[in-house]
């Protein structure tokens, strides 16, 4: 499939995570939510044709085998091959939204309905998945229920929306005022909350199921911890680069 992305790369070329290359890999901006339309299938193919629009998020094979892909879950198979920084099973080193066109195989390749744009596909690759994932694995995803989303950055855009769209109650939690208008006006939180301030988070402690946590910069989580309802959750994925 030819390719491009149309997001920002996921990985500095710094390295601050301090990722695991495969062997021979240099560090590089990773890019690995892709769109793109298909160009060549092979003879064993049956889930797509060429001139498809597809999309390729951070995997592309897996060993299909091992407890965990039997489980459907193939995203903790030890031998899973990224779509970026790894290398493939001809040692062809995967480069994700830099290639000119890539190789997957088709179960880990997501159809694009006709009418959705790339541009507007590509994040839910990365930033869509990584909130919509938890929030279905959790259980919070009822309608009624109430969740705050930490942060609104690009994950945090998508997990109000996502929240929104299933019935859902969204407080926006944030370290200032800056992005209220963003999160309630143009987003459609029913709520916003400044995190430094010790009158607003007392007067919203015990009453959240669940908290989506998105910041990727060191932060307190303990003070977001009463925020929770007795047996509510607190689901991290901003991945800070130092302990919180």
């Amino acid at each position: 499939m030819t390719c491009r992305s149309e997001m920002k790369p996921g990985f500095a070329i710094n390295n601050e995570f301090s990722f695991k290359y495969s062997e021979g890999v240099d560090p590089f901006e990773k890019l690995h939510e892709i769109v793109g339309v298909v160009t060549e299938v092979g003879a064993k193919v049956t889930k797509f044709n060429a001139g498809d629009k597809v999309g390729v998020g951070y995997m592309v094979s897996s060993c299909g085998s091992c407890e965990t892909c039997t489980d459907d879950q193939e995203n903790y198979c030890p031998k899973m091959i990224l779509t970026s920084g790894g290398k493939y099973y001809d040692d062809t080193i995967t480069y994700g939204g830099y290639s000119d066109h890539m190789v997957c195989e088709e179960d880990y390749i997501i159809r694009i309905p006709e009418n959705l744009p790339l541009d507007a596909t590509a994040p839910l690759l990365c930033a869509g998945t990584t909130v919509y994932s938890p929030m279905k694995y959790h259980g919070l995803d009822k309608p009624g229920m109430h969740i705050g989303v930490v942060g609104l950055g690009g994950l945090g855009h998508v997990a109000v929306k996502f929240a929104k769209a299933m019935g859902i109650k969204v407080t926006v939690i944030s370290t200032s005022d800056r992005k209220r208008d963003e999160a309630l006006t143009r987003l459609g939180a029913d709520l916003f909350l400044v995190s430094r301030d010790p009158e607003q988070m007392k007067d919203a402690m015990g009453t959240m199921d669940g908290i989506i946590d998105t910041v990727s910069a060191t932060h307190p989580v303990l003070p977001i911890l009463d925020l929770l309802k007795y047996k509510g959750k607190l689901i991290m994925v901003g991945a800070p680069d130092k302990p919180t």
